[in-house]
């Protein structure tokens, strides 16, 4: 979700103004034992069938109804939610004449009747009920006493409630985030607009005076010498640069931040042309000294010679992240995009900010002491990060207390946790673990499978999903948008399909003839991507499981390399699903969009390891072998 804190502390203050000291202490207390929690059914459901019904607390059970019914937007989930509301006060008045209460009845039409026969004419037969002697013998109403029916409205508002409160659904509070980041945008562009915008003017007020110096000098040498001055200028000054860039066709890089975690930040305008490219990689490899001593650590590598004639993509801004000492091995933005995790071989995480409006305090640096092979971030706020390691090792850490608030292990016979998603939806994760380790070969390396759903409210595991007898190491895993279905892909080249409601798997094919690196929902979820070892992608279509819908081989991109340990391919569906940024054992990654086209990323100084989309905006990561994690801001 977007900005839970902030939306937290709205909630505070208004508390605060309104006085409610008590109610501000206990929303207080829940916070902070609130750990990966979100919306809890059962305790909704408790609430109505275990509370407001059998205490007979009808203008409770009116009033949650009216909420709900007001929280709605959308024309079909209203008129089903109808449905629901009246089969709901229905219940009420059978639970009342069952629990011999028919006065409960009286003063529930007494004061609610004209409203409910406002609303639809079916209550009218139902006015009549409590004046009945045997009301569960009428052939009418004898279906609303029977046990059958109580349990299928009890299911019927579990599902409804589910769906309507899925991670697809934002609180309208949650949603002023929104334009909060919109707004941080802006003001980051107004801040390099006026940087470049001073420096020009600097450049104006310097050749004003060169103009007033040289027009008091006679005849045509006076102009001759203008011509030449300003020549030797536009070739030596770097003052002159921005206006010559047009012309020459170069790319402009402003340093303006420099910051304590290592953060450097530029604004780069990219124009086509050899010298601008090989300008902009020496300028970035070397990080911006001009000293070939400063490249990076595999400074030798060079582009494929048959990379696939993309353009350099348009980038509107980029930032580098510079705190790591050893190649990333992954990166993720938050739920929200505001933080950052990114891991490497030097067995450390470290969260982030390239939002200058963020707090500083949210940047940390964890210490695992060992491999780390897996990341993902709780999904109803930013608050948790969970970590999988080498050793059997999944740790959570909560960003506020800047601690790890659990720490799991998985068995002893499953040590290397490759993969971790947390449900969109559920309190939970799944955790992919292989009984081998990682050396240097290492797809043959991973040995068998385990596939472990925890809790995050009591962080015990739930169960393990089958696989069948000795199943081949699971590389990756993906939930689809309301948590319900999770797909795994193998060494062995298999794509599996879980009902995580059953716990069983439902479906799977064999997708690639190598090992499967990685796999994405498509936007629509009609869909499934995966990227194998080889460097071949593929759509499968979900309708008709084993059906390609589309394919692209990027193995020029995805080759081995020397140092396999950290060359985990994986590939990032920006918001829309419309681009597929893919990770490259060259210094440039590719970007798909459709067929034909595509961009290449900036270069980095060595391969890229790592990727992820910003889950809203047009801004991509890029990890790299060259220690460094990018931001890049694309243009419109």
């Amino acid at each position: 979700m977007e900005k839970m804190e902030y939306a937290e502390e709205l909630v505070r203050e208004f508390l605060v103004f309104r006085g409610f000291t008590n109610t501000l202490q206990s929303y207080d207390s829940e916070l902070r034992s609130d750990i990966g929690q979100s919306f809890q059914l059962d305790k909704i459901l408790d609430l109505i069938f275990s509370l407001y019904i059998p205490k007979f607390q009808s203008h409770n059970l009116i009033a949650l109804l009216g909420f709900f019914n007001n929280y709605l937007s959308e024309t079909t989930l209203v008129s089903t939610f109808s449905k629901l509301e009246t089969s709901l006060l229905r219940f009420y008045v059978v639970h009342a004449l069952q629990s011999n209460r028919a006065d409960k009845v009286f003063e529930f039409f007494e004061t609610y009747g004209s409203e409910l026969l406002q609303k639809s004419q079916d209550w009218t037969h139902w006015f009549a009920i409590p004046h009945m002697k045997n009301p569960n013998l009428d052939p009418e109403f004898k279906i609303f006493f029977t046990k059958e029916w109580y349990e299928a409205l009890r299911l019927s508002v579990r599902n409804f409630f589910s769906e309507i409160f899925n991670a697809t659904r934002l609180p309208a509070l949650l949603k002023i985030s929104s334009e909060m980041n919109v707004t941080n945008l802006l003001k980051r562009d107004v801040m390099h607009l006026n940087l470049k915008l001073s420096k020009l003017q600097a450049l104006l007020a310097e050749k004003e005076a060169q103009l007033c110096h040289f027009s008091s000098m006679e005849g045509t040498s006076s102009s001759s010498n203008l011509r030449e001055d300003s020549t030797h200028m536009s070739k030596d000054s770097p003052e002159v640069f921005p206006i010559v860039l047009p012309r020459v066709g170069q790319s402009e890089i402003s340093q303006l931040v420099d910051g304590p975690e290592n953060i450097k930040s530029q604004s780069i305008s990219s124009k086509s042309g050899h010298d601008s490219t090989s300008l902009l990689n020496d300028h970035l490899r070397n990080g911006e000294t001009g000293d070939p001593t400063q490249k990076g650590h595999d400074s030798s590598i060079i582009e494929n010679s048959e990379e696939e004639d993309f353009p350099e993509v348009k980038v509107e801004h980029q930032e580098t992240f510079l705190g790591h000492t050893s190649p990333i091995t992954r990166c993720r933005f938050s739920v929200s995009g505001n933080n950052i995790a990114s891991a490497s071989l030097d067995g450390t995480v470290r969260i982030w900010t390239y939002d200058t409006s963020t707090p500083v305090s949210r940047n940390a640096t964890i210490y695992c002491g060992t491999e780390i092979l897996s990341l993902d971030w709780e999904c109803k706020s930013d608050r948790l990060l969970l970590i999988g390691t080498s050793d059997g090792c999944i740790k959570a850490w909560n960003v506020d207390a800047k601690r790890v608030v659990c720490d799991l292990s998985t068995t002893e016979a499953f040590p290397s946790v490759l993969d971790i998603k947390c449900s969109p939806v559920e309190p939970i994760f799944v955790s992919a673990a292989a009984s081998g380790g990682v050396g240097s070969n290492y797809s043959d390396n991973l040995g068998f499978a385990s596939l472990t759903v925890w809790n995050m409210k009591t962080w015990k595991a739930m169960t393990v999903l089958p696989l069948g007898e000795d199943p081949p190491a699971i590389t990756s895993l993906c939930f689809n948008h309301n948590g319900k279905i999770l797909a795994a892909s193998a060494i062995d080249g298999m794509i599996h399909m879980f009902d995580m409601s059953a716990g069983l798997q439902i479906t799977g094919w064999p997708a690639h003839d190598s090992s499967i690196s990685s796999i994405l929902f498509g936007p629509d979820e009609t869909s499934l991507f995966s990227l194998g070892s080889d460097g071949k992608i593929f759509e499968w279509s979900l309708q008709n499981p084993g059906q390609i819908l589309w394919s692209r081989d990027c193995s020029r991109f995805c080759y081995p390399l020397k140092d396999s340990k950290y060359c985990r391919h994986e590939m990032a569906l920006d918001a829309n699903g419309r681009r597929l940024l893919v990770t490259s054992s060259s210094v440039r990654a590719p970007i798909y969009q459709g067929q034909l086209s595509g961009w290449r990323t900036l270069a980095h100084g060595a391969p890229i390891t790592a990727v992820d989309w910003h889950p809203t905006l047009p801004i991509f990561l890029t990890g790299s072998a060259d220690n460094s994690v990018r931001v890049t801001s694309l243009s419109s």
